[in-house]
């Protein structure tokens, strides 16, 4: 199970990661081992440090990031917390939840795995099946037993644990990974206009 990880479940917090460039923010980070220059994380996001700076900011003054010092001339930024911990969102249903600060951040998830994926299909060489597949999209729906859902929040757990790991000797591609696991509700049926 993933233990390593800050949970956010003030309704402003989650606000603030809704932005797809905060998430990528955090997210990088957190994969480059917590620790960055708004420089490195520019070179990792594919954009310039100038349009990074007001959204580490943001961060900082949310307690989400801490600046730790200076690299040359540049500020050093680090994950608030456990460092190079990930930021998952813990969620509070009901009266007073976070539900509308929740449905931002996942439609900003959404925007950054679907960035991500339209990047990989521009690539020259991207690997689309077999165990080294690096590109994968899929929706199931399904029936499941209570056995069966808790294998499922096993599986993601794991596969949490596996895509929160900082850079490392033999570790060398950076890959996203976005999922939604969400009970669904049967539809009423629609009436025919004959009706």
């Amino acid at each position: 199970m993933v233990t390593n990880y800050r949970a956010i479940s003030e309704p402003a917090l989650i606000e603030l990661l809704a932005s797809p460039v905060r998430q990528e923010l955090a997210d990088t980070l957190a994969a480059m081992g917590g620790e960055a220059t708004a420089a490195a994380l520019a070179e990792q996001l594919g954009r310039h440090a100038d349009g990074l700076y007001y959204h580490l900011k943001k961060l900082c003054a949310a307690g989400l990031l801490q600046v730790i010092g200076k690299e040359g001339e540049e500020q050093r930024y680090r994950l608030a917390g456990k460092g190079a911990a990930p930021l998952r969102l813990a969620y509070q249903l009901g009266f007073g939840g976070n539900a509308p600060a929740v449905r931002k951040f996942v439609h900003g998830l959404l925007q950054v795995a679907e960035q991500d994926v339209d990047q990989a299909l521009e690539l020259p060489s991207v690997t689309v099946s077999g165990p080294q597949r690096q590109l994968w999209a899929a929706r199931n729906k399904s029936w499941l037993s209570s056995s069966d859902l808790v294998e499922v929040n096993i599986l993601l757990e794991r596969l949490c644990a596996l895509t929160s790991q900082p850079r490392a000797p033999g570790r060398d591609q950076l890959m996203s990974c976005a999922f939604v696991l969400a009970p669904v509700l049967p539809r009423p049926k629609r009436r025919s206009q004959d009706e």
